[in-house]
């Protein structure tokens, strides 16, 4: 019996949502690298993108554990010599927690064109309203 290979025609895409209100980042960012990538699926094949369509909502709701929200910095370099820049996490939940949830799930994707195809599919929002009730998002599964 030959080996299983889904091929493009086969792969089916969901649309879940998820509130981050109340949530860990990292918890929350493992689970939705983990559909995004399609792991949770019996036909999983690490060479093709076979992820579902994620939207995270309350994103400027998310929280950290311990004293990571004093400690957390995010650096950024220009290219230039002393072109640091640093961010702590406090003001960068601030001024963009979009960036913050976003950050924190593609980090944990392939660093490549697949991983580039699969962050497509992510989309993040500070408040609680999204633009994608045409697409009907079911609530995210909570075994994943």
């Amino acid at each position: 019996m030959p080996t299983y290979s889904p091929s493009a025609k086969d792969i089916t895409r969901d649309w879940y949502v998820i509130d981050a209100q109340g949530e860990t980042l990292g918890r929350l960012a493992t689970r939705v690298a983990t559909v995004l990538r399609g792991k949770h699926k019996p036909t999983f094949t690490p060479h093709m993108d076979m992820g579902d369509h994620v939207i995270v909502v309350n994103a400027d709701r998310i929280e950290l554990t311990g004293t990571k929200a004093e400690k957390k910095v995010y650096h950024s370099h220009s290219g230039f010599p002393g072109g640091i820049r640093s961010v702590p996490f406090a003001a960068m939940l601030e001024k963009q927690p979009t960036e913050v949830v976003e950050k924190a799930i593609k980090g944990m994707l392939p660093k490549n064109k697949l991983g580039r195809a699969m962050s497509r599919k992510l989309k993040v929002y500070a408040g609680a309203d999204h633009p994608h009730a045409a697409q009907q998002p079911k609530p995210f599964p909570e075994h994943v």
